[in-house]
């Protein structure tokens, strides 16, 4: 089959929890987590950093090359919270958490799939910064949170 476009709703996002390692949660999305979505854009940021090898030799073009890249990803929708409990939803209060932790406990996993994916792409160390939150008179709450990657990515099976 050839290769097709997929929506983005249907990408699946999790935090891993960090007082129980190796547990994760899912952002809840279109087709992911459970009950109403709350995450409704996402963006896969690429930054790199680049090094001079111009040399007289180069007659007058610039030459560079890649030295170190760097990855984000920024997920942005409504907060979601229990009007009864006032619970947040798990994920969004794992990354706001997170979000306060700093140096190493700065630390945590991240993945992600695409429709039809067999495996995740993991971010094994990943910090998490919130975005702005709030709205107008006839808004909904905002959330936003930026991932970024620290280190390689991996991968996992999805089970």
């Amino acid at each position: 089959m050839p290769a097709q476009k997929y929506n983005a709703r249907d990408v699946r996002f999790q935090i891993e929890d960090f007082l129980n390692p190796g547990t994760w949660t899912e952002f809840r999305t279109a087709a992911g987590g459970s009950g109403e979505g709350g995450i409704n854009t996402f963006t896969l940021g690429h930054e790199y950093e680049t090094t001079d090898t111009t040399t007289f030799g180069s007659q007058g073009q610039a030459e560079t090359q890649n030295m170190q890249i760097g990855k984000s990803m920024t997920l942005e929708g409504f907060r979601l919270k229990d009007p009864s409990t006032g619970a947040l939803d798990p994920a969004m209060a794992l990354a706001e958490l997170q979000a306060e932790r700093l140096g190493d406990d700065s630390l945590v996993g991240f993945r992600f799939a695409a429709p039809g994916d067999t495996t995740w792409t993991v971010w094994p160390n990943a910090t998490f910064q919130l975005g702005d939150q709030g709205g107008g008179n006839n808004d909904k709450t905002s959330w936003a949170c930026t991932v970024t990657r620290s280190g390689p990515s991996t991968t996992a099976a999805i089970v």
